[in-house]
Parts: C-alpha cells; structure tokens; sequence
C-alpha cells in the first residue's frame, strides 16, 4: 500500500520537504548570437550600450545555491501539493503590502471623449474587444448606461428610466431577451458601477434570466430579502437551487453583505436541505407556501436526526457552493462564475448512479454518486489505517501547534484568523489557492464532531454563517474580486449507512488573482504560491480588525 501523501502527522506537526538545489548543467549549445538589446541608463554613454552576451555563457554551468523551493504535501492527498519560493516569500513577510492587490482603477471614456472633445456616439464604432474591455473596467456608470443600451434594446418610461427589455419568444418555446452583443450584454450587467435601474431589468428582477421558479423566500427584516431560485435543468442530476439577492436587495460587493445578508442565504439552504430530507423519511411538512422560522427550522432538525437512525435515504450527502465575482476577458473568454449578484448554489447528491456501458437503456450494475466530501472520508480511512490516529484531531493539533516556515521568530506564527467555540476559520498549510482560506466546524456541545449541517445545531450554525462572512470579508479587504467557495460535508448517517466518525464539515474559500491562472502546473495538482501561510494568516487579521471597527 503506497504511503498517504499528507503533511498532518501523529505527532501532531506539520511536517514538508524543502529542496535546496545546487547542481550542474552540461552546456550543448555550439554558437552564439549576442545581439544588441538596448541602452542601459543611468551610466555612462560609452558604456550604455546593453546586450544579451551574458544569455550565451561558455562551459559547463555550476548553480552554486538557487532558491529553496518548500514542498508541502496538502492534508488531503487529493488536493495535491503546495510549493513556495522562498524569495518571493521572504520578501512577502518582510512587506505585508505584497500580499494585497490594487484597487480598481477609476476608468472613464466619457470623460476622455469630453476632454479630447469627441462625441460620444464613438462607442458605437468601437471594435467589441475593445467595448468588451471597458464593459469589465469601467467606473464610470455613463460609461455602462451606453454599453448597456449597446446590448440589447431597454425599454424606458416618460422620465427614461428602464422598466423592461425587448424579448422574443425562440423556435424551442423560451422567452428570452433581445440581444445585440450578448457577451457584452453580461458584463455591463455584472459592473458593480451600472446603476441599479439598469442591473434589475438586465438580470436581477426575477424572470430577468429566464423561467427559473422562486419556491423560497427570507424577508429576514426589512433590511434584506433573498429569493430561492429551482433551476430544474440543472448541470447537477434533478436540479439544484439557487438562493440570490432579491432585486429590492442588490448585492454587487462584498462590503455591501451584511451579516444579516448571509442568514438569509444560508437559512434557505438550511431549509431546503431539512425540507427534502423530512420529504424523504415521510415526516411531516409544513403548510404549502409558508416560509420555517429559525425556531421550526431547528424542530424539524431533531424531528429528521431521530427519524433517521430506523429508515434510510435516498440522497445522504449535501452540496454547496459560491462563486462570487465575474469578469471576462476582450478576447472574449470568461475568467470566473456567472453573475456576479451574490447568490449560493445547493443540491443533494444520490446514495448510488445507474451504471451503463454502451446500452443506454439497460443497466449493468450502479456506482457510488459522487460526492466531494467523500474524498475527505477516503483520506481520514487512510490515515487510521496506516498511523492508527484520527485524522482531524491530529490535524486540529497540528494547526494549534503550527511553527513557522522559515523558522522566524519575529513574526507571528499562528494559522487561524478567527475562532469562537463552535468554528475555526484558518489559512491551510498548503494552499491551492495562493489566497485559500478554510473554515472547519469542530465539535458540538456533547463533544462529538459536526460534520454536516444536519449534524449543526442553532449556535453551529450561526458560527457557520459567520464564518463564511468573516472570510469573504477579509478576502475581500485584500482586494479579491473573485472567490469560488465549497462545502465539504460528511454524508448524513441513517439506518444502514453511516458517515465516516469523526469526519468535520470543511468549507474552503479560493480567490482567483490576476496572475496566478490555472495552467499546467495547477492540472498537475501543483500550487505555486509567494508567500508563507502564517504571513497570509497575519494579514487577514489584520483585515478582520478593520472589519469588527466598522460595526
């Protein structure tokens, strides 16, 4: 049996490789080219003249001592291994600044036409890259109005303002928009900048992006309002849903989301998850068309844990995620999610899938659904096996114990950025995403792990919700734009099947940066990263003491 690739050791440290290379290289070129590259400044002129010679060394090339490159197995074999530079990371920690990223620059055509004294009406000569570009980059709201108007056709009343768009009925039956540029289309309505009587008739109103039905709703206080969205046709087998900022209720930042913002969309969640599993086991529903109150909510909790324990379900395991932030790129390539509106996605995922091999009527046997917190299990069986200790409280000490990289004792060393009794938000030892977060639900009143919402009691959950808003928000105090979220649940225990013990319900938060683009070394399952965890660690704090002084 091949040896489980993980950092989390029974002796409760962190433990990675670091290569420290010195080496030769055998020299196979036979000529040279030197060609003049350019004028070096700031020396004399006879000796400015700059060019490649030194790309064209003679011999056999000895690298003394290049940079140490730190190799850390992720905890969970299946997310593969982090390496970090020690350059770039040495010069992370001795300037936190490095690890943040710029505010969006102030972008206007308006104003440049005016100033330049060009009419406006240039926007509609202007290449689609190029109005593809400044769709995603502009600030200026004149700027996105035109685009917008560019796109499609907006209807308007007396006082122009838009109260509708143009649609046709397809040959298929559907109701869709007009769209003159439909790429375009989708990233005006996803600026932040356009104002919000455009975004409503564009995608926010509800029917806006198609015939999705609304079969929930959070009015929470006056303050918010959520809608739960069916997407019936959904990429995932019998549908997913879709709890998204109502059109009274627009969410395009991260600074916009307030706490209450967040249990609203995790209430729905909650109870749809709750609902469907009461539906499965026979229980008792609430009255047609009538919202749960965080009180039924937890009722029908406990009523669906001691049901569970005599029957068996059909879908035992949760899914959930959040892809916040959109752009797209001129060339026309959409760099992260859908909408940019704050919305979470959630589904259940089958016990088992009918299995086929050519006849695609006739089954030949079933497979198990896939699930990915079924990956985590898979790794905590692994590791019981061949150490004879539990994963998650090795892990835990581990994070309680962490020492620093480069071994530093001016800097602070510890991992978590935020905990209270019931979670603990923290930077993983081996990030996939340079910025990767993680929140993990620890043990509940009676001592026992949580490892999925329907193990979550009323404070786990609150402590949940928070969680996942501190994330975002310090994430989001660095400049990230855009964050893909996750849930990685234990299946839910019932009769005959039981989730794996000891398993902790995980979420894991993975900006993406502007140079740090998946390519071949992130289809290896290799993660480059700049900096240490404990620094990132260390800036995120610092982010959630801005955030807790403006409540």
């Amino acid at each position: 049996m091949n040896k489980l690739r993980t950092c989390v050791t029974p002796e409760k440290q962190f433990l990675y490789g670091i290569h420290k290379p010195s080496y030769s290289v055998c020299n196979l070129r036979a000529g040279k080219k030197v060609e003049r590259l350019g004028t070096l400044a700031g020396v004399p002129d006879g000796e400015s003249g700059h060019d490649n010679r030194d790309n064209y060394p003679d011999g056999t090339l000895a690298i003394g001592r290049a940079d140490w490159i730190f190799e850390i197995p992720n905890p969970f074999s299946f997310r593969g291994t982090t390496f970090i530079d020690q350059e770039w990371a040495d010069a992370s920690a001795a300037d936190y600044r490095r690890i943040s990223l710029p505010a969006k620059e102030q972008t206007s055509l308006t104003r440049t036409l005016q100033e330049a004294g060009v009419s406006s009406t240039l926007f509609s000569k202007l290449p689609a890259a190029v109005l593809l570009a400044l769709a995603t980059c502009s600030t200026d709201p004149q700027d996105l109005v035109q685009l917008a108007e560019l796109s499609c056709q907006i209807e308007k009343d007396a006082n122009g303002v838009p109260v509708g768009l143009l649609y046709r009925r397809k040959k298929n039956g559907r109701i869709r928009p007009v769209f003159h540029d439909h790429a375009l289309f989708e990233a005006v309505a996803n600026n932040p900048c356009l104002p919000d009587s455009y975004k409503k008739v564009m995608v926010v109103r509800p029917g806006a992006q198609g015939g999705s039905e609304i079969v929930g709703e959070w009015p929470g206080n006056g303050d918010t309002h959520v809608f739960e969205y069916l997407r019936r046709n959904s990429y995932i087998a019998g549908g997913h849903y879709a709890a998204n900022m109502a059109d009274d209720a627009i969410r395009y930042a991260i600074k916009e989301l307030s706490a209450i913002d967040i249990q609203g969309l995790r209430h729905l969640y909650y109870q749809r998850t709750y609902i469907r599993l009461a539906d499965q086991l026979g229980l008792d529903l609430p009255l047609a068309q009538q919202g749960l109150t965080p009180g039924q909510l937890e009722t029908l909790r406990q009523n669906i844990q001691q049901a569970i324990n005599n029957q068996d379900i059909e879908s035992p395991a949760t899914l959930w995620g959040w892809n916040f932030g959109f752009d797209y790129a001129p060339s026309g390539y959409r760099l992260h999610a859908s909408h940019q509106q704050i919305h979470q996605q959630y589904a259940m995922i089958p016990e088992t899938v009918a299995a086929y091999a050519g006849d695609l009527e006739v089954p030949c046997g079933g497979l198990p659904a896939f699930g990915c917190g079924d990956m985590v299990a898979e790794v905590m069986r692994l590791y019981r096996e061949q150490s004879g200790a539990d994963f998650f409280d090795d892990y835990i000490d581990c994070i309680k114990n962490n020492k620093r990289m480069d071994g530093r004792k001016d800097r602070e060393s510890s991992l978590v950025v935020w905990q209270d009794e019931q979670v603990m938000l923290f930077v993983p030892k081996a990030q996939t995403s340079q910025w990767e977060l993680q929140l993990m639900a620890l043990n509940d009143e009676e001592g026992r792990a949580v490892g999925n919402i329907l193990e979550a009691g009323p404070a786990m959950r609150a402590s949940l919700d928070q969680g996942i808003l501190r994330a975002q928000k310090a994430l989001a105090g660095l400049g990230a734009r855009m964050v893909t979220s996750i849930e990685y649940p234990k299946r839910i225990a019932s009769k005959s099947r039981k989730g794996e013990p000891g398993q902790h319900l995980l979420y894991a938060f993975l900006p993406r940066l502007p140079e740090s683009p998946g390519a071949f070394s992130e289809a290896q399952l290799r993660f480059i990263n700049g900096h240490y965890p404990e620094d990132f660690a260390a800036v995120c704090r610092q982010q959630l003491v801005k955030y807790d002084s403006s409540l």
